[in-house]
């Protein structure tokens, strides 16, 4: 149970079905049906290639976890738009990363020359302190894949004195309150932390009862 509103807890997980559920999918499922989920799966697995060392790209479970103080992770395509203008808009930073997708609304690759326009998700380090990343995700994350994402992405980091930043936006007809929603100033922003954030927030904490949904929640 949560200590304060805001505060992000590990929820129950209803993942593992009964054993018989289980069974009796198995015996409905043909060998062609299993194959063809076998590789639906593995088509939808995420591949994180990073570029820290040498310039070459290698995958993310192949070197030790590298040290990282900062990292501040846009979600979305505004919150991607607002690195690109106020933030990356510079020479202080180099793509050191790149994220494989794929699902339904998702196709990338592991090339780092796209358009801004394109959906993709790359890593930048920060050339004057290389412990502080960026990450750009302007691409859909399924649900399916939200876990593998964050097991990949952070498996690759020491956790030890780790400051993570997530920024992300919804429609303001989803923020719920008691006033008009034609009265806020648009755009707003508001914060949830963790209990172990114990510097000053930039901004008002978001109010109950809203939430915050997909991969920014995960």
């Amino acid at each position: 149970m949560a200590t304060f509103f805001g505060e992000v807890v590990v929820a129950p997980s209803r993942a593992g079905v009964d054993d018989e559920e289980s069974a009796e999918e198995a015996r409905e499922e043909t060998p062609e049906d299993r194959e063809i989920r076998r590789e639906l799966e593995k088509k939808r697995e995420i591949d994180v290639l990073w570029t820290l060392k040498s310039g070459a790209s290698t995958e993310s479970s192949a070197d030790e976890p590298f040290v990282c103080s900062r990292f501040i992770v846009a979600i979305g395509h505004n919150a991607a738009a607002f690195l690109s203008s106020f933030i990356l808009d510079s020479v202080s930073w180099e793509v050191v990363g790149v994220v494989k997708l794929w699902n339904e609304w998702c196709r990338t690759s592991n090339t780092t020359n796209v358009l801004p326009t394109d959906s993709f998700c790359l890593f930048y380090r920060l050339i004057s302190d290389p412990t502080v990343l960026l990450c750009q995700c302007s691409c859909y994350v399924a649900e399916d894949q939200q876990f593998q994402w964050l097991e990949k992405v952070f498996g690759c980091m020491r956790k030890e004195g780790l400051q993570v930043t997530i920024l992300s936006t919804c429609p303001v007809a989803d923020y719920k309150t008691q006033e008009s929603t034609l009265t806020l100033p648009s755009p707003f922003l508001k914060a949830l932390k963790t209990k172990e954030f114990k510097e000053q927030v930039c901004c008002p904490l978001l109010e109950q009862p809203n939430i915050v949904r997909d991969l920014p929640a995960a």
